[in-house]
C-alpha cells in the first residue's frame, strides 16, 4: 500500500472525532509494520488521549510484549504534526521518540504557534525519518475550522438558510411557514452536532421559538447563541430552557444564570458581525452556524465574514415574502434532497 492510502485511512479515523474535540483539531493515526496495519487511533474527545496515544495503545492491546519491538520497526502515519508541548495531555512527539519508531509520515504541519514545526524537529533530532505533506490538501480541509481559528482569529462561519424557488426567505407579517422538507431538516440537525454553536437573531427567536438542538440526529447539542439587544425575548421561550448552554448577546448586562450566559456589548448597531466573531474566538468557539434571520445573515455577508454558505432551495413559489440574502461565491457541492436542492458555496478568493 502507498503512503496516500495509509494517510487516507488516517483521515477516515480523524473525522470520527467530529463535534467532540473542538477547539482541538481532528487527528487520525495509523501504525504500519511490514505493510500491515498493527494499530489505529484517533482523537476522540477534548482533554483526552490524542490519536498517536490511542494508536500505540492499540498496538499494545493487540500484541502485548511484542509491541515494543514492532514499534521500533514501524512507520507511523498521522494526519497532523504530533504536538510538542504539554497541554491537557503530554507531547505526542515525545511518545513517538520514546518508542523509537523508525519513520513518521505527516499530512500537514500544525499552524498553532507552540507546535508549528517543533514536533517535527523533536522527531528528526531523535533520528526518526520524517516525511511531510502526504494528502496535505485533504488533511487541511478536514481541519479547516481549526486552521481558520488559528490563522484568522475567528471561528469558522457557516451561513445557512432555506428559500423558495423564487428566492423568498420568510413570510411577511412575522408568521412562521416551513419551506423545505424532512430530509433537509434531518441534515440540518446533523450539522448542529458537528459544529460548536448555532446563532439566530431576535426576530427569528420570537417568531419561530426554535429549540436549536440536535434532537433528530446523534451527537451533542451546539451552544445556542441569540442576539437580543434589549432582552425582549420572553424567558418562557425555548432558548431559555436547560437543554444546552445559551449565550445571549445584549446591551443590558453580563451575567450567568445556570446555563444562560448574558454577554453585554456596546453599540450593537455598529460592526455587529465583527464583534460577534471576535467574541466567539475569545470564548474558544471554533465554528458557528448562522441560521437567521435575513438581517443578521446579510450583516455577515456584507462584512465578508463567512466560510461556507449552505442554501436549501425548495420547488415551491410564494407570491410575496422577505427576500432571501444574495451571495456570490464558488459552488463546491450540489445535492438533491427529496423535493429540495442544496447548494454549498465558499467565498471567492481575491
Amino acid at each position: 500500500m502507498s503512503d496516500e492510502l495509509y494517510m487516507q485511512r488516517c483521515l477516515e479515523l480523524a473525522v470520527l472525532g467530529m463535534g467532540n474535540v473542538s477547539p482541538n483539531p481532528m487527528v487520525g493515526c495509523v501504525i504500519v509494520h511490514e505493510n500491515e496495519i498493527i494499530g489505529e487511533g484517533y482523537h476522540q474527545k477534548i482533554g483526552e488521549a490524542h490519536a498517536e496515544v490511542n494508536a500505540i495503545n492499540n498496538v499494545f492491546t493487540k500484541f502485548g510484549d511484542s509491541a515494543p519491538t514492532l514499534l521500533k520497526n514501524a512507520t507511523v502515519y498521522v494526519s497532523l504534526e504530533p504536538c510538542a508541548h504539554f497541554g491537557k495531555t503530554p507531547p505526542c512527539a515525545d511518545l513517538l521518540v520514546k518508542h523509537q519508531v523508525k519513520k513518521v509520515v505527516i499530512g500537514n504541519t500544525d499552524p498553532f504557534e507552540i507546535v508549528n514545526g517543533k514536533g517535527i524537529e523533536k522527531l528528526k533530532s531523535a533520528g526518526i525519518q520524517v516525511v511531510i505533506g502526504i494528502l496535505e490538501d485533504k488533511c487541511s480541509y478536514i481541519n479547516r475550522r481549526f486552521f481558520n481559528r488559528i490563522k484568522q482569529q475567528r471561528p469558522f462561519i457557516i451561513l445557512k438558510w432555506a428559500q423558495t424557488a423564487n428566492q423568498y426567505f420568510a413570510p411577511m407579517g412575522g408568521t412562521q411557514q416551513w419551506i423545505t422538507g424532512p430530509l433537509s431538516k434531518q441534515l440540518s440537525h446533523q450539522w448542529r452536532g458537528e459544529e460548536d454553536a448555532i446563532l439566530v437573531g431576535k426576530q427569528t427567536a420570537l417568531i419561530d421559538n426554535p429549540l436549536l438542538t440536535n434532537r433528530n440526529s446523534s451527537g451533542k447539542n451546539p451552544i445556542r447563541i441569540v442576539i437580543d439587544r434589549s432582552l425582549t425575548i420572553p424567558t418562557t421561550h425555548h432558548l431559555y430552557n436547560n437543554e444546552a448552554k445559551t449565550i445571549i448577546f445584549n446591551e443590558v448586562k453580563t451575567a450567568v444564570v445556570e446555563n444562560i450566559h448574558f454577554i453585554q456589548m456596546e453599540d450593537m448597531k455598529f460592526y455587529l458581525a465583527q464583534k460577534i466573531a471576535f467574541q466567539l474566538y475569545l470564548m474558544d468557539i471554533q465554528s458557528v452556524i448562522i441560521e437567521g434571520g435575513a438581517q443578521i445573515l446579510n450583516q455577515f455577508i456584507n462584512a465578508n465574514l463567512w466560510d461556507e454558505a449552505r442554501i436549501f432551495t425548495s420547488k415551491i413559489n410564494w407570491n410575496e415574502g422577505i427576500k432571501a440574502p444574495e451571495i456570490k461565491g464558488n459552488v463546491i457541492e450540489q445535492l438533491s434532497l427529496g423535493d429540495d436542492d442544496l447548494t454549498i458555496y465558499t467565498p471567492n478568493i481575491k
